[in-house]
């Protein structure tokens, strides 16, 4: 069961959004126009013979941290499909079984639960030994704490669910195929049918939960265009890209089209793992991307 040979790598599919439409500024996103992004929808599963990482048996509820992007697979192995591909550094807790399958480690991440291989992965703490349940058992994620960390996950939450020009809301569960909703055509002038979406501005705003009473990501709301998010205010500051921490912003707004993102991890002037709503087909990602030099990093208040 823990013997591995090759993984075949994972198809990369990059969508690069191109320039050329101007958008109405009263909500602020840019669906078509040029948000310079790269989605990556799975991470190489290469994994070489003399590759490192966790093997064998740890106690459930036991903390893992992964090294590098690695997917997050819904069983143990390459033909399970992605749920989403965890971050390097992200935090995972081991749950159902202490020992791995295929090599593989059944973990939870930020409410889910999905498996990846041991290879990118390495103990950070371990919990109580055995079991498959009780209070103790490591069964769910433990609660974010910090600012920071939960607008991380209130962001977290959004991936999946669909574009909806100039709104924000969705559900802190995450998306289903029957509330993640649909966008069709081209935006300002696209459609969208459900209940549940948000756009790039409205879902940065409800992240960070500015007004303060833009607190309940269930509730839709939409205070603020990408044109509010470049300049500073009691809300929020305009930072040097270099200085960039998780869960803060870069945002741009050229006067005819803008957009925004969270920011997760990575190079602030290279490739980084942002929290965007994207544009109609794309819906809302957590992917790697860079950002041209017209995007500022912007810090809330508080942060």
């Amino acid at each position: 069961m823990n013997e591995l040979t090759t993984f075949a790598r994972t198809r990369i599919v990059q969508l690069i959004a191109t320039a050329g439409v101007a958008l109405a500024m009263a909500c602020g996103c840019s669906a078509n126009g040029p948000v310079d992004s790269e989605e990556l929808y799975g991470a190489p599963d290469d994994i070489g013979e003399s590759s490192a990482g966790m093997t064998g048996s740890v106690p459930i509820g036991s903390t893992l941290q992964t090294t590098t992007g690695v997917n997050f697979r819904k069983g143990p192995g390459t033909s399970y499909s992605v749920i989403r591909v965890l971050p390097s550094g992200s935090q995972v807790v081991t749950t159902g079984q202490t020992s791995s399958s295929n090599s593989f480690y059944k973990v939870t991440h930020q409410g889910s639960t999905g498996w990846v291989h041991g290879a990118y992965l390495k103990l950070i703490s371990q919990g109580g030994e055995g079991g498959s349940g009780g209070s103790g058992g490591g069964q769910v994620d433990p609660p974010a704490t910090g600012a920071r960390a939960q607008a991380i996950q209130r962001a977290e939450a959004a991936v999946g669910f669909s574009y909806w020009w100039g709104h924000g809301r969705w559900r802190p569960e995450g998306p289903t195929s029957s509330t993640k909703g649909s966008c069709s055509g081209s935006c300002p002038s696209c459609s969208h049918s459900g209940s549940y979406g948000a756009d790039c501005s409205g879902m940065v705003a409800k992240a960070w939960e500015v007004p303060s009473s833009n607190d309940d990501i269930t509730v839709d709301s939409h205070p603020y265009s990408t044109g509010n998010f470049i300049s500073s205010t009691a809300q929020w500051s305009i930072i040097s890209r270099g200085s960039l921490k998780s869960a803060d912003a870069l945002a741009y707004n050229n006067g005819s089209s803008g957009h925004v993102v969270l920011y997760d991890s990575g190079d602030g002037w290279g490739s980084m793992w942002v929290y965007e709503c994207k544009g109609c087909s794309a819906g809302c990602v957590h992917n790697i991307r860079t950002c041209s030099s017209s995007y500022k990093g912007v810090r809330r208040a508080g942060y």
